[in-house]
Order: C-alpha cells, then sequence, then structure tokens
C-alpha cells in the first residue's frame, strides 16, 4: 500500500521537463509580446517625429518652394543607409501623419495597438471625426491591419448611428471612447448589416439565416463588433403559461448588456416591437446580474420604413431596427444610400431641436 502510495506521488523526470518546457516558452512568448509591442510603439513615434520635424523646418517655412526637392535629396540618403522604409512616399505619409495627428499623447496610446500599417490605411481620410472613428475602434477592438480596411471599405462609420448624429455630439461620443474607453450603443449598432459571407441565395427562411449565422458565428461577430459574445439560441421564455422563443442573444462585454437579436425575412412591422419589449422585459428580471445594464434589442429585417421607425422611436434607444443585406449592391449605390439616410436623420434631429452642429 505504501508503494502504491509513493508511486502516485513520484512524479516522472519526462513531466518535469514537458512542465518546465512550457513555463520557460510561456515566458518566451510573453517578453516576445512585450518586445514587439515595445518596438512598434517606437517605430511609430519615431516616424511622426520624422514628419513632424520634415513639416515644421522644410515644408513649414520660407524654403517650402524647395521643401520637395529637399525632402527627395533627403530620402535618397536615409534610404541607403536605413532602407526602403524612408521613401519620398513614406517620408511625406509620414508628414501628413504628424498633420492630422498634432498631439503625441494621442500617438503615443494609439501605437500601443495600432502599427504604422494601420495608420497608413487611415491617413488618406480626409473627414476628422471618420478618422478618429476609426483609430479609436481599431485600438478598442485590436483590428489587424486587413479587418481595419475592410471596415473602412465597407463604410463602417456611416453604418452606425453615431454618424446620424451632429458633428458636436460625435466628437464627444469619441472623445469619451477615448478617454474613458467608454461604448454606446450609437457606436455598438449598425445599418445595414453586411451578411453577404453567410453564402444565402435566392428564397430562404429565419431558421436557414439563424443556422447560417452560427455556423459562421465568428464572421458574423466580426461584422457586429468583437466586444460580442454568443450567450443562446432560441432561448424559451415561458410567460403566463405560455412559451416564446427569442432567436440569438449575446452579452456585449463592454456596454455590460444583453443583447437580443430578431430576424425577420420581409419588412419591419409596428408589432415588432411588441415582441422585442416583451423579451427585454422578461431578461430583464429573470437574467439580468447585478452590475449589467438593462438589455439592449435589435430587430433585424430585410427592409424597413424609416418613417415607421421615427414614429416609434426607434432610432434611439433600447431597441433599434436596422436591415441586412446578404447581397452587396454597388459601391456608387450604397454610399448614396447611407449618405441619404444620414441627411434625413440629421434632418429629422433638427425638426425636433435636437440638431446642434
Amino acid at each position: 500500500m505504501a508503494n502504491a502510495t509513493i508511486q502516485e506521488n513520484t512524479i516522472l523526470p519526462s513531466q518535469v521537463s514537458k512542465r518546465l518546457f512550457e513555463d520557460v516558452r510561456s515566458l518566451i512568448e510573453q517578453s516576445r509580446g512585450r518586445v514587439a509591442q515595445y518596438v512598434n510603439s517606437e517605430l511609430v513615434m519615431l516616424y511622426w517625429k520624422v514628419g513632424r520635424r520634415v513639416r515644421k523646418d522644410i515644408l513649414g517655412n520660407e524654403r517650402s518652394p524647395y521643401g520637395k526637392e529637399i525632402v527627395q535629396t533627403v530620402s535618397g540618403q536615409l534610404v541607403a543607409d536605413y532602407g526602403k522604409g524612408f521613401s519620398r512616399s513614406n517620408l511625406f505619409n509620414m508628414v501628413r501623419f504628424s498633420n492630422i495627428f498634432p498631439k503625441p499623447g494621442i500617438v503615443a496610446t494609439l501605437s500601443l495597438q495600432l502599427g504604422w500599417s494601420h495608420f497608413i490605411e487611415i491617413i488618406p481620410i480626409e473627414d476628422s471625426l471618420k478618422r478618429d472613428f476609426y483609430s479609436e475602434m481599431c485600438r478598442i477592438e485590436r483590428w489587424s491591419v486587413r479587418t481595419l480596411r475592410a471596415k473602412i471599405d465597407s463604410m463602417l462609420f456611416e453604418r452606425t448611428a453615431l454618424s446620424k448624429k451632429p458633428k458636436k455630439l460625435i466628437q464627444q461620443e469619441i472623445d469619451t471612447l477615448r478617454k474613458e474607453d467608454q461604448m454606446t450603443p450609437d457606436l455598438v449598432f449598425r445599418d445595414p448589416y453586411f451578411l453577404d459571407f453567410l453564402g444565402l441565395k435566392g428564397s430562404f427562411s429565419e431558421k436557414d439565416v439563424e443556422s447560417a449565422i452560427l455556423r459562421e458565428l465568428e464572421k458574423f461577430i466580426l461584422e457586429l463588433g468583437t466586444d460580442f459574445t454568443f450567450v443562446d439560441r432560441q432561448k424559451r421564455m415561458t410567460i403566463g403559461g405560455e412559451d416564446f422563443y427569442l432567436d440569438l442573444l449575446f452579452y456585449h462585454r463592454r456596454l455590460r448588456r444583453l443583447v437580443v437579436f430578431e430576424l425577420k425575412l420581409g419588412k419591419f412591422q409596428a408589432g415588432d416591437k411588441g415582441q422585442m419589449e416583451l423579451y427585454l422585459r422578461w431578461l430583464e428580471k429573470y437574467e439580468k446580474r447585478e452590475g449589467e445594464e438593462s438589455p439592449l434589442g435589435l430587430i433585424l429585417c430585410s427592409e424597413k420604413s424609416q418613417e415607421q421607425v421615427s414614429l416609434l422611436k426607434l432610432d434611439h434607444g433600447e431597441i433599434r431596427v436596422a436591415e441586412y443585406l446578404t447581397e452587396l449592391p454597388s459601391q456608387e449605390v450604397f454610399e448614396k444610400k447611407l449618405h441619404d439616410a444620414i441627411s434625413i436623420a440629421k434632418e429629422q434631429l433638427t425638426v425636433n431641436g435636437k440638431g446642434s452642429s
């Protein structure tokens, strides 16, 4: 019996070496990560300082007529010593970088998550609010360069409820996001949602959409936002002896809220609001935990009347309505649709006395 106990407590050399290897490898990977982050941050700050120096000392004074020639000459010398990272075009990218991000503190914070390749995607954006939006959302959600590019190409900013607010309010929300990492529903919800990755063609049912979303859950969450976590499908709620089933239930970590997604194949109907209100009240009573905010609901439909949505006050508050697209329109058509929607929303805010530029 004693021998058996000794054998159970004996750790084989192979087990010790395996555990040691895993521990050391973890230490190495953690250190590598910190070193990579430090190098990335230093590189971004270097490019910002170079851009500022060139902008102030060469392009911003009386020698500006010869500025481009000077930059060309300096670039050739730098490339010879330090490589293609200091090419003429990249030097001018650094100049624009320092110009549109004039505060070194903001650059230092962003550089902890964004590399130079991220900034190369952001620099060409002319609108300062859009630049700040993509910069901060990229930092918060830790997008790869490929994801950032896809978000810009899909006009994510224009699809948020935030874009439909007056400029002053947009800037306030972005500043709060920058200073406090605080998200709001207007930053989280989009309209429309792109569900082209589901591969749905021809006629399909709500169940088909739901099953396709679960099959492509990773891509769906990427479209929703990375703070979303899947909770349940077809969650049963027994109310007054009758069973109800909500389509999809998610949790948003930064908002600290449960979020219901109801899928509708056809056009939004006013009665859909009552159904969602029932679900939210049940979740608030039986599922909401201490420290969480009240649940939110999103009704995803193939079409909606903006007048109905406005009259029911579903363009803000705990229930939102958004369209989904299983096939993407042309870029020209899509841009016009989004810009028209933003203009209409801002006109309504002005009529209601809420507008402020």
